[in-house]
């Protein structure tokens, strides 16, 4: 036990020093983790997007029309920032970026209004950013539901200021975020962000010192050692190297940027930590089955690196799951950020205890199991395939093991 344990120690010692020595892996490891969430929170830090700019074209030019256009350009969501004579001027504008959004009062506006009919007003909005549709359609619907009180209260003149507020709104409702105050994409994104960073950070570096190895191997290069003559201890060694790294790295992750940036914080120590277990193991043999399909440096970065963007929308968390198609939802299974991304944000946003998150915990232990009996099969063909410098020395040790084990029960059975 004593010698498994040493030798556990020496391929992890080793595979430290190689990440080190090595400033690509050093990149991925350390400075992606520590500098790419900073600048993610960053660019969020605002939470909601204020004062967009949009254009108004008033058809009505009435003081219900002006009134309408001067209560929306005092909303918190948006700023007119020009009155334009006609939707084509509207319509420039936006297609200069000038404007983001445009607001058509239409020319009958007031007619209706006093004829007891109901009016519209037109919002068209640039569809390149959903943030901006956001705060043209908030803007303009808080502004249409207090006109449209003002409107009741005139026509019900007499009555106390209790009995106007009643019969204007007869429930009483009132719009509460909760675990996200602020309603920002901050809050919302970013923990998701958190894990995909830990997957794909540990992916690409991995791949990299696999990638390393690989070019070693077809110059003759790769020199394996002893302890090399036991996969299991290799892998291991080699996971506990890991996990060593990004127990750190979670924890400035997961903990101090959520912190720094002042986004919610509801997790207990306990189940965050009991959590992570699964997620870092599953995340650490996934990333090792897959350093196996590299061949070279760079054939690393360029095979994971773009699936980014497609893991957050199949994890479900910035698109609805039950809207995902059934394909891409069997797929997502395989990843365990998909998991992660889940049980993290109920644990940190929602207060969500173990029992809460107990399906993504679960699966977390079973990609773990899997990953690691297919990273053990990896390893076994691996390290005692006759095609890989230092076969030759690691079968003359195991040979020499075993004569001298037969010999010993020879012995015994002699005495």
């Amino acid at each position: 036990m004593i010698e498994n344990i040493r030798k556990i120690l020496f391929v992890c010692g080793r595979e430290l020093r190689k990440t080190v020595s090595d400033s690509g892996v050093m990149v991925f490891f350390l400075v992606v983790p520590l500098l790419y969430p900073l600048l993610y929170a960053y660019l969020y830090s605002g939470e909601v997007v204020r004062e967009v700019p949009v254009v108004a074209v008033d058809q009505n030019r009435s003081v219900m029309s002006r009134e309408f256009l001067r209560k929306t350009d005092a909303t918190p969501d948006l700023h007119i920032v020009q009155y334009c004579s006609d939707m084509e001027e509207a319509r420039n504008l936006m297609y200069h970026h000038k404007a983001y959004g445009a607001i058509l009062v239409p020319e009958d506006f007031s007619s209706r209004l006093t004829s007891g009919l109901q009016a519209t007003v037109g919002t068209y909005c640039d569809m390149s950013g959903l943030l901006y549709y956001k705060s043209l359609l908030s803007g303009t619907t808080m502004v249409s539901l207090d006109m449209n009180r003002d409107i009741q209260k005139e026509k019900l003149a007499g009555l106390t200021s209790e009995q106007l507020e009643v019969q204007t709104m007869p429930i009483r409702n009132e719009y509460i975020t909760m675990f996200n105050p602020a309603n920002g994409f901050q809050s919302f994104i970013i923990p998701a962000i958190l894990i995909l960073i830990i997957q794909q950070t540990m992916v690409l570096g991995v791949g990299m010192m696999a990638g390393t190895e690989y070019e070693q191997r077809k110059t003759g290069r790769l020199l394996l050692g002893g302890e090399y003559n036991n996969p299991l201890l290799v892998l291991i060694g080699k996971a506990f190297a890991y996990l060593l790294v990004y127990a750190l790295m979670s924890v400035y992750l997961l903990m101090l940027v959520p912190y720094l940036f002042h986004m919610p914080q509801l997790a207990h120590l306990s189940t965050l930590v009991a959590f992570m277990v699964p997620l870092l193991l599953a995340c650490v043999f996934f990333s090792i089955v897959l350093a196996f399909f590299v061949r070279d440096r760079e054939s690393g970065f360029l095979l994971f690196v773009f699936v980014s963007v497609p893991l957050v929308f199949m994890s479900g968390i910035s698109w609805p799951a039950s809207n995902i198609p059934a394909f891409w939802r069997v797929l997502s299974v395989i990843f365990p950020s998909t998991h992660g991304i889940n049980g993290f944000c109920r644990i940190a946003g929602d207060s969500a205890l173990l029992g809460d998150v107990v399906h993504e915990y679960i699966s977390l232990w079973i990609l773990a199991a899997v990953y690691f009996m297919l990273a053990l099969l990896a390893f076994i063909n691996f390290y005692r395939s006759k095609h890989i410098p230092g076969y030759e020395f690691i079968k003359e040790i195991h040979d020499k093991v075993r004569q001298r084990k037969n010999r010993s029960d020879r012995n015994q059975s002699n005495g």
